[in-house]
């Protein structure tokens, strides 16, 4: 296991398509709203992994609340795996807060998902073996804070096989994914835009 930031004498002892894959990740250019940081990595899905966490905050509001947050995980296990179908794996996650009259619409899921496929392929992410499942939570308050309003949250998590150890394009097509759960215009052409995302 390994992180971005790992000293030059531990990554040269990295597998090259693994040295490979967090070049790629270092190259990777992201829109200024977000914010990528590493956290600790998964230990016990791969013989090596690198993890990165991501918020999305609102800077045209006081106290700069926040919008989207996510993870992103680049696992590699250089004997492969039958699951995967590949040395290498992506598991992801995301989640926003929806405004509640569209926490009933049996679309927003679909909206998510594709709008997933649709970001790999605007970024050219050659992948294979996707996967995911999208989730809305509703969280009513009563009592003492039965004056908030009721939220609905979309969690996306997905993942998928990259085609080769380049990892650039990947990041780059999750990271616009993230800033368009969280409603920040404009997103590529050719990407569904996730509807009428909160803005508290």
């Amino acid at each position: 296991m390994t992180a971005l930031g790992h000293r030059s004498a531990e990554t040269r002892r990295l597998p090259g398509e693994f040295r490979e894959a967090l070049s790629g990740l270092r190259r990777a250019q992201h829109r200024q709203e977000i914010t990528l940081d590493e956290i600790p990595a998964p230990g016990r899905l791969a013989p090596f992994a690198v993890a990165l966490a991501a918020e999305v905050h609102d800077p045209t509001v006081e106290g700069r609340p926040e919008l989207a947050t996510g993870r992103f995980v680049l696992l590699h296990d250089p004997a492969g795996s039958p699951v995967w179908k590949g040395t290498f794996r992506v598991v992801t996650y995301i989640r926003a807060s929806l405004e509640s009259d569209l926490g009933n619409d049996p679309m927003v899921g679909a909206v998510a998902w594709t709008w997933l496929v649709e970001a790999l392929e605007t970024h050219r992410a050659r992948y294979t073996e996707a996967g995911g499942t999208a989730t809305r939570v509703l969280s009513e308050s009563f009592g003492g804070l039965a004056t908030r309003p009721d939220t609905i949250d979309i969690e996306l998590r997905a993942s998928w096989t990259p085609e080769g150890p380049d990892s650039t394009d990947h990041l780059e097509a999750w990271a616009d994914m993230v800033c368009a759960f969280a409603g920040l215009p404009p997103v590529p052409d050719g990407v569904t835009p996730l509807p009428r995302i909160r803005r508290n």
